[in-house]
């Protein structure tokens, strides 16, 4: 009982793979040889196509829920460096409000005048500095930086 050439058959007529069609045993599919004889198999529904295998979402779902509560988060699910994996604007913002918190701090403590935390700040904004460091270094350096009395 061997339905190889119906199935070919029925596969050209379905537009789909050998593998999707599936047969019902019956003496009918066995004598049919045409395709018309084919055709009035699946309209009688002795022969059919099966749906196509999609991908399925259930590991996927179970994994985005465990990254929501912080899990997979360890070293060795990292790929790329710690710049690299928040964005771009967000260490900038970090970078500029540490350095503004910084000058602040100076002008208050009296350590920088007026004139000198204005051209700072802007030069700040202007992405000058890389870190607090290089800006102490920078007050330092042009002497901008007020010695404490006392």
């Amino acid at each position: 009982m061997d339905l190889s050439y119906q199935k070919k058959l029925a596969a050209k007529i379905l537009k789909c793979g050998v593998s999707r069609i599936r047969v019902e045993p019956a003496k009918e599919v066995e004598e049919a040889l045409t395709k018309d004889d084919v055709r009035a198999l699946i309209q009688k529904g002795l022969i059919t196509k099966t749906q196509k295998r999609g991908a399925a979402k259930a590991r996927a779902r179970s994994v985005f829920r465990q990254k929501k509560r912080g899990r997979r988060k360890g070293p060795g699910s990292k790929k790329g460096t710690r710049k690299s994996r928040s964005p771009p604007k967000q260490n900038w913002m970090i970078t500029v409000r540490a350095l503004r918190r910084l000058l602040k701090e100076l002008k208050e403590t009296k350590k920088i005048d007026n004139k000198a935390y204005k051209d700072l700040y802007r030069k700040i904004k202007g992405g000058y500095f890389r870190n607090k460091q290089h800006l102490l270094l920078y007050l330092k350096d042009t002497g901008l930086l007020k010695k404490q009395k006392g």
